[in-house]
């Protein structure tokens, strides 16, 4: 397979609440179904994906093993029988290491992961069929199967008809898919099971394995609703932080994203903490001491009403006009943000107070950010002024309802680099370095216009 595809998919079988009705803590069991597929040998970044997966998987052991309540198992395809041409074997399935309570489990499945050579084809949908059975009867557990793949269905199978006859048995799916490279015309074949995640590098894939883990421990869920100015939560890409109030320390960091509905995408947050919530809107908004109320779903609302800022150069389509804009709010001298000219930016709904670092400077006070709306800001182009002289003093003033004013110094030393200035009448005034007498100033007027250089000798 000429792609490079990971797609981990997460089945939710049974669904209990933390503490049941007799205060039995209810027990969670993870079974692992990793791929052993000939196509799991193929270079991924700086390894391959068969080491990265193997080591991802051992440390996501490793973290679990000193976790109460919890029982792992692994089922394994497509490394019994070697693929060779127009050959393959599809019920190349075996659970490998059932459950069990002792903590050995665990060093078995690394044993078992560690010993795996990738040969076979991909029977997604008959190991999902065959995993169904692998959980011995439970009253109050909740079972969890995370299928580790890097490729699609080779046998023929639907692993969407499989998912819809778990549903009619009563059994309940929560997927997750994550795609390295993946082509849009797979998204069809996984709609009935999945959300799409994307793993861009290894670090992403970590990372979202890593989050899927953390929804399979915990059926304590959050929607993170960012209200508009009309009290509608639809404000969304954005970054939060959520740090633990207690001691400030990091815990969890999401882009917020809405989900195929178009609704906020649901969280799994650790109910044990007390958080404070940093949503990075410019400026940033602040939501502190959330307390999460465990086995429930639980929503936080910010009121982060946004608008966008498009800052542009008259005449000039490119982004990297090396103009830069200091933006503050109203009366604040707080900077919020440098941002460049031919760009737009999103800002809270508010009045901000902007400096464009062009010579001279230029200044807007009260811009208006309204809500899901456009404000722009206009500058004219730049033209250039060229000056060749000897080393001395030399100032540059802009002539404005007769009066000078000040613009810049040149450097002392003899220079003829280009200075970008705004359109405008100049004027220049020059002493050369070896005169002692104020009576040997140079005065020079001069014309810029947008697009064009003057060149003046002193």
């Amino acid at each position: 397979m000429n792609r490079i595809i990971f797609f981990l998919v997460l089945f939710f079988l049974s669904f209990g609440t933390v503490i049941s009705q007799d205060k039995q803590v209810e027990k969670i069991r993870l079974l692992f179904i990793f791929d052993g597929s000939n196509s799991m040998n193929a270079q991924w970044e700086k390894s391959s994906k068969i080491k990265i997966a193997k080591r991802l998987l051992t440390q996501t052991l490793d973290s679990l093993k000193f976790i109460d309540n919890i029982e792992v198992a692994l089922r394994m395809y497509g490394h019994q029988t070697r693929i060779s041409p127009g050959k393959q074997d599809c019920s190349d399935t075996k659970l490998e290491v059932p459950f069990s309570a002792e903590k050995e489990n665990y060093d078995k499945i690394k044993s078992k992961i560690r010993g795996l050579e990738p040969k076979g084809t991909t029977p997604i949908a008959r190991s999902l069929e065959y995993a169904a059975d692998d959980f011995p009867e439970c009253d109050n557990c909740r079972n969890v199967i995370i299928l580790i793949t890097d490729g699609i269905e080779a046998c023929d199978e639907d692993p969407c008809a499989v998912a819809l006859a778990l549903r009619q048995k009563g059994i309940k799916l929560k997927p997750f898919i994550i795609g390295v490279g993946l082509d849009t015309s797979y998204l069809d074949q996984f709609n009935c099971v999945g959300e799409f995640l994307s793993a861009e590098t290894e670090d992403s894939f970590k990372s979202v394995l890593s989050f899927v883990i953390s929804q399979a421990l915990s059926n304590t869920t959050t929607q993170v609703k960012l209200f508009n100015i009309k009290g509608f939560s639809k404000e969304t890409d954005v970054t939060m932080s959520f740090y633990n109030t207690k001691n400030n320390k990091l815990l969890y960091n999401y882009m917020h994203t809405m989900n195929r509905n178009g609704v906020p995408d649901t969280l799994s947050l650790d109910p044990l903490y007390t958080y404070k919530m940093v949503v990075h809107t410019l400026p940033e908004v602040v939501v502190d001491s959330i307390k999460l109320i465990p086995a429930k779903h639980n929503i936080i609302k910010a009121n982060c009403p946004q608008g966008n800022l498009h800052l542009r150069v008259q005449g000039s389509n490119s982004q990297f006009t090396g103009i830069n804009s200091i933006v503050r709010k109203k009366e604040s001298h707080q900077t919020l943000n440098v941002q460049n000219m031919n760009t737009s930016q999103k800002y809270l709904v508010g009045f901000y107070d902007i400096e464009v670092l062009t010579l001279p400077r230029l200044y807007f006070e009260n811009v208006k950010i309204n809500q899901s709306r456009t404000s722009e800001i206009t500058i004219p182009q730049f033209g250039t002024v060229s000056i060749s002289k000897g080393a001395g003093a030399c100032a540059i003033f802009q002539i404005k309802e007769g009066q000078n004013i000040w613009v810049c110094d040149l450097n002392y030393s003899a220079s003829t680099n280009p200075i970008n200035l705004l359109p405008g009448n100049y004027k220049l005034s020059y002493r050369f370095g070896r005169s002692t007498s104020t009576a040997h100033t140079i005065v020079k007027t001069f014309k810029i216009t947008s697009g064009y250089q003057e060149n003046i000798t002193l």
